[in-house]
């Protein structure tokens, strides 16, 4: 179920507290098996080796460069919760976000290369594994592993930087393959007999001297402060959530959010709010969610969006392994990755 800006479902109660009912929670929740995606959502969706993509935006606008893009949830967060989904040997093709780009490994293996023509540096992520990249460079992936892979992603701002930079090759190879990328950030499928609106002109190209400023790190540069590994992550929320990105977090960074990792050993029973939309993002296991008017089970690959000033708790609702990623938003400001 979509659910629209101002659509929140939230009612006061005599006391003041909020409560929901379990359908208005319900349309807060997009699950696993009924993500929408789209083939078509970017540049490269005709390029051999990038054509078997799909993309899910699953909180806020994102930045799908597509009229088809589905949008499960619009209300404003302060970030975006999307998802990359590809079969093995797929490539996301080389390209730069003004804001964070966070990625964790849902399934699969992936490898993340980044740098002009993607040969600076690269790193390879297991499943529960999370990806801090930096602003300003080219990036790719690819799904290294032997079945599809998922990785879910959080975007900083409620507008995603406001869209890709692309690498100028991934532009060139689309139009050998049909695809015209317009300077209003939508495509244009000539294949279809589409053609760029009067008035609007192709994307420039990045120059020769625009170029200078996208670093090319190397993977020494890159590893330590801002990947974090999911049996890491695991030990040390044995007994506390882990602070995974923020000022304090395990990756230093003021993104516009903050990312906490939590374990069986680390969920508490205790009815809790935040004065912001929260996202849970279960990895591993089944998680219950309570609060004053219901329930509600999640599962890996869930998306859940918990309003601002609602109490509640999460906890596992089955034995065996148990993990989940939980994002709210800061009063920092999107934009570049932090050197503090």
């Amino acid at each position: 179920m979509q659910v629209a800006p101002g659509e929140t479902g939230r009612k006061e109660t005599k006391m003041g507290t909020e409560t929901m009912t379990p359908a208005e929670m319900e349309a807060r929740i997009v699950r696993y098996g009924e993500l929408k995606p789209c083939k078509t959502a970017f540049i490269d969706a005709h390029t051999p080796g990038s054509d078997q993509k799909e993309n899910f935006t699953i909180i806020g606008g994102g930045v799908s460069e597509s009229r088809d893009q589905h949008v499960h949830i619009a209300l404003p967060h302060g970030f975006n919760i999307g998802a990359a989904g590809q079969p093995p040997k797929c490539l996301n093709s080389l390209h730069s976000h003004r804001t964070a780009e966070v990625f964790f490994v849902l399934k699969g293996r992936w490898r993340f290369f980044w740098g002009r023509w993607g040969d600076a540096g690269e790193v390879v992520l297991e499943e529960g594994d999370i990806f801090n990249i930096p602003t300003g460079i080219f990036r790719g992936f690819e799904n290294i592993g032997t079945d599809y892979g998922m990785i879910m992603a959080i975007l900083g701002g409620d507008d995603a930087g406001g869209g890709v930079v692309w690498a100028p090759q991934v532009i060139e190879d689309a139009g050998d393959h049909g695809l015209v990328l317009g300077e209003n950030g939508r495509l244009y499928d000539t294949k279809k007999g589409e053609s760029l609106p009067d008035g609007v002109g192709p994307m420039p190209l990045l120059s020769d001297e625009a170029l200078k400023d996208f670093p090319e790190p190397a993977a020494a540069e890159v590893v330590p402060g801002s990947v974090a590994r999911y049996w890491d992550l695991y030990a040390m929320a044995a007994h506390s959530p882990a602070k995974v990105i923020g000022e304090t977090g395990l990756l230093h960074d003021k993104p516009g959010f903050e990312v906490d990792f939590i374990t069986r050993g680390s969920a508490k029973e205790a009815m809790h709010s935040h004065n912001r939309p929260s996202v849970l993002m279960p990895m591993r296991g089944h998680w219950r969610v309570t609060w004053a008017g219901g329930e509600a089970i999640l599962a890996p690959g869930d998306t859940m969006s918990v309003p601002e000033d609602l109490p509640h708790a999460v906890v596992p609702s089955m034995t065996g392994e148990a993990s989940l990623y939980h994002v709210v938003a800061t009063d920092d400001p999107a934009g570049p990755t932090w050197q503090g």
